[in-house]
């Protein structure tokens, strides 16, 4: 008979501590993993097409940001649709990606809008990105020359009407 002590125990039970260790360990990095997976999936935010509204909402604004509606036409462009996606998952890297992505090609079509005179539109697509980033330096400009825009539009449309008055009363 074997003894309690015996080499064949000790081995077992050396077997068996570092079988119990090599679960654990396999355990554990299952574990590790999957916590760092669904980390990374928050981190990122909801997609496109998952089902939830972010997502039909990031679908939205990514065929928007496809077809580069970046800041018009109202209600169907890519800064509304991605505010709409941060005001329901405000941590989503994808639309605040796009949103940064977006920003100088949306100041261009701002300064064109500025150019065709249609100052009005430009006015509101200028207020939408200044919901972006209010302190921005090519936003100030832009503010700048729709102002200047504006007041020459004014004095225009005075000039015009003292020439329409002055007409009226010299032909009395």
């Amino acid at each position: 008979m074997s003894s309690p002590n015996s080499p064949d125990a000790n081995r077992r039970g050396l077997l068996f501590v570092v079988l119990a260790v090599a679960v654990l360990a396999i355990v554990g990095g299952g574990f590790w993993y999957a916590h760092g997976s669904l980390r990374s999936k928050s981190a990122e935010g909801h997609t496109a097409n998952d089902g939830s509204e972010v997502g039909v909402m990031m679908d939205l604004a990514d065929k928007a940001y496809q077809e580069k509606r970046l800041v018009a036409p109202v209600g169907s462009n890519v800064y509304e649709f991605y505010f709409s996606v941060l005001q329901l998952d405000p941590n989503n890297a994808t639309a605040q990606r796009r949103l940064r992505d977006a920003f100088k090609p949306a100041c261009d079509v701002i300064e064109s809008t500025l150019n065709g005179g249609d100052l009005d539109e430009a006015q509101r697509e200028l207020s939408l990105l200044r919901q972006y980033d209010a302190h921005n330096y090519k936003l100030a400009l832009l503010g700048s020359v729709l102002d200047a825009q504006r007041i020459i539009e004014r004095r225009k449309h005075e000039a015009e009407a003292a020439l329409i008055q002055a007409q009226q009363s010299g032909g009395n």
